[in-house]
């Protein structure tokens, strides 16, 4: 939100487990911030995992952080 309100584009990625959690302090600040929910759970994945969850959700976080639309607060 900080971010956004100096009109640096931004967006945030969490796993599909913090859904209903982002959604409710979303609400909480008033705001619908940029996001993206990739496959839990995370903390039992290795180097090359990882490395494969960002492969496949980079071109939705290009689309996030230069979409005028998903940064509209």
């Amino acid at each position: 939100m900080n971010l956004e309100s100096r009109g640096l584009p931004s967006a945030f990625i969490a796993s599909t487990e913090f859904v209903e959690a982002a959604a409710a302090q979303g609400r909480s600040l008033g705001i619908t911030p940029a996001s993206l929910f990739v496959p839990h759970p995370i903390q039992d994945r290795n180097d090359e995992e990882m490395a494969q969850l960002a492969r496949d959700a980079i071109e939705q976080i290009t689309r996030l952080v230069c979409s005028p639309a998903a940064h509209e607060l």
